[in-house]
């Protein structure tokens, strides 16, 4: 999970990209590096530990410039964060590479080209892709041809930015498995691993498939598919803007984001709803015959994802009346799944580009599960095109490592593909109207559950000294715990565990004192009650309750309990509203535990790596 850019331009490449970088940090910040080639064909290089920041500081105090260059921002998989395994890597002062993505046979190269002669000056598997593309330099290839013979020897996944000293003006891309798009500029052109690190410099972009190579240069831009043959991509134009990824008033991207979701979530609903229905045509112009078929849903996520496919469950089953399972995508192509084939894969992430998510939708697709859908935030994604049908959740950028309005917008794609399937399958039309409505209502509704925002951050000083938590929840809002436990420990590295409430005391019960606080969610629908007696268990042992309370549920505050109460929400719709003030928590115990909040250590927002 790495970001990588490049620049080929009339002008100095270098401020674009630093300001790529930036703009990519979210897909790693525990190193960064740029190289140039100058105009004396000489390979230029900066590399720092640490955030792009320090690498924006060691440049302005060097001489670095150049009309030609790639950079890099880095998530370690192989070797530790340093400055010796911080790209670009160089091979003899000749060629550099970036490199996204993982090498599987990088071990086997590296024994075949010691013995060769090449030596090594990092633990990373991407050195073996520099020197790869030098030995077929030195067999008299120009650099297109260099790199399509080395990435035929490469096992795994990869996008790749190559430079070259003796070609300046000229940039090879390719990619296997991990993202690349181009940036088409007037008499310019660049690579980004996402639109988002170039959108100051252009909104027209040409997504690569998989196979593909590019040779890039200022003024020409040709395409090469895995034959070789010369191939014409399809060129985007971005509707975002340069400032759809700034953070604005706020101190944090999560908390912009948190801020978001009304608006994010009419997006997901705009011209989805047609008075009182759910339109088909929403879904792709095949939904119609795909939905026919189905009889079961099978949901492939991971992280985040994973619990809204755990609350979509619920609903998929309750109000839909068709079984739906839920399975982590890592887990789910090795552990030799049988296939049902009248079931509707829906693989969701927010980037699309989820590797393991990925993997278990084409390994679905391979194994014979029927039709497949993609919940996604990103059109252009891997998952989008792979599968059959999608459904783009319209979040907008989201910067935070910890997510949050994919998280509310993937529920409420997950909720419109509950009503279009359930009217399949006996669900009456009176739901369906009343389901609309409470869709139609949940802007306003989140709106209201932001206004505890004050409240949520008094709330937080309370966790201050606290290093454990525990989260409970009963049905549709055990998911909801779950993403609360996840938030908290994801930004506040406090250990946090989520179980359902009627588990507690399974177990868990045992680890409940005064310095565990346990944090529950109350809505008020048919498990109240079973709820409030569990709630009771933790107040009969000393332990410190914290409850986000529907207003009409009749839960107080007293000594050891403390109620935030939300607006009352009808029971579909309410695991999302009260997603919000777990997330305002998680945001605001960070802030207090002064941690990285957007940037929490050992993370990266998008996963691009198994």
């Amino acid at each position: 999970m790495c970001g990588i850019i490049g620049a080929v331009a009339e002008r100095d490449v270098v401020p674009i990209l630093i300001e790529g970088l930036k703009r990519l940090e979210y897909r790693g910040y525990d190193s960064a590096g740029a190289v140039v080639v100058g105009d004396d064909n000489k390979l230029k290089r900066q590399r720092t530990v640490g955030k792009v920041a320090e690498l924006e500081a060691a440049i302005r105090q060097s001489t670095i410039s150049g009309h030609t260059g790639i950079a890099h921002t880095r998530w370690a998989t192989h070797g530790a964060p340093s400055q010796s395994n911080a790209h670009p890597h160089i091979c003899k002062n000749r060629v550099a590479v970036v490199h996204n993505g993982i090498i599987e046979n990088h071990e086997s190269l590296r024994v075949k080209q010691s013995g060769q002669g090449y030596d090594f000056t990092s633990d990373t598997d991407t050195e073996v892709i520099a020197h790869q593309v030098h030995y077929y330099l030195d067999q008299g290839a120009d650099l297109y041809h260099a790199v399509r013979s080395a990435v035929a020897d490469l096992e795994g996944a990869y996008a790749l930015g190559v430079v070259h000293n003796t070609e300046p003006g000229r940039v090879v891309a390719a990619r296997l498995g991990s993202p690349l798009v181009i940036g088409i500029g007037i008499g310019e052109h660049f690579i980004a691993s996402d639109v988002a690190a170039l959108l100051p410099v252009t909104q027209r972009f040409i997504f690569l498939e998989n196979g593909d190579i590019a040779d890039v240069r200022r003024d020409s831009l040709t395409i090469y598919d895995a034959a070789g043959n010369v191939v014409e991509r399809p060129m985007t134009i971005s509707e975002l803007s340069a400032d759809a990824v700034e953070r604005g008033k706020y101190r944090h991207y999560m908390l912009k984001e948190i801020f978001e979701q009304p608006r994010a979530i009419s997006e997901t609903l705009e011209g989805r709803l047609s008075g009182d229905m759910v339109l088909e045509e929403a879904f792709g112009h095949k939904a119609k015959e795909i939905f026919d078929g189905v009889q079961g849903v099978h949901i492939i996520a991971c992280g985040t994802s994973f619990h809204a496919g755990s609350i979509a469950r619920y609903w998929f089953e309750s109000l839909a009346g068709i079984p739906c399972s839920v399975e982590v995508a890592s887990e789910f192509r090795y552990r030799h799944p049988i296939a049902r084939r009248n079931s509707l894969v829906i693989a969701i992430s927010q980037s699309g580009e989820t590797a393991d998510t990925l993997a278990a939708l084409q390994e679905a697709k391979k194994l014979g599960f029927g039709h497949s859908m993609a919940i996604c935030n990103v059109p252009e994604s891997s998952m989008v095109r792979e599968a059959d049908l999608s459904l783009m959740t319209r979040a907008g950028p989201e910067i935070g490592v910890a997510s949050t309005k994919a998280f509310t917008t993937q529920l409420v794609a997950l909720m419109l593909l509950v009503i279009a399937l359930g009217r399949r399958h006996g669900m009456a039309a009176q739901t369906e109207i009343s389901l609309v409505h409470q869709l139609r209502s949940l802007p306003t509704k989140v709106e209201e559950a932001l206004k505890l925002d004050d409240d949520i951050k008094k709330l937080a000083e309370f966790f201050a000294d606290k290093n454990h938590a525990l989260f409970l929840g009963r049905g549709a809002q055990y998911p909801v715990a779950m993403e609360g436990a996840l938030k908290l420990k994801e930004i506040s590295y406090i250990h946090a565990e989520a179980y359902p409430a009627g588990e507690l005391k399974h177990g868990p019960l045992a680890l409940v004192d005064a310095n565990m606080p346990v944090i529950s969610v109350a809505p008020n629908n048919e498990l109240l009650e079973k709820l409030k007696s569990n709630l009771q268990e933790v107040r009969a042992r000393g332990g410190e309750l914290i409850v986000f309370a529907d207003n009409s549920a009749g839960v107080e505050s007293s000594k050891h309990v403390r109620v935030l109460e939300v607006s009352s929400t009808e029971d579909p719709i309410a695991p999302i509203v009260f997603t919000i003030p777990l997330q305002l928590l998680s945001y605001y115990v960070a802030v207090l535990k002064g941690t990285d909040v957007d940037q929490p250590r050992n993370l990266a927002k998008s996963v691009t790596v198994e």
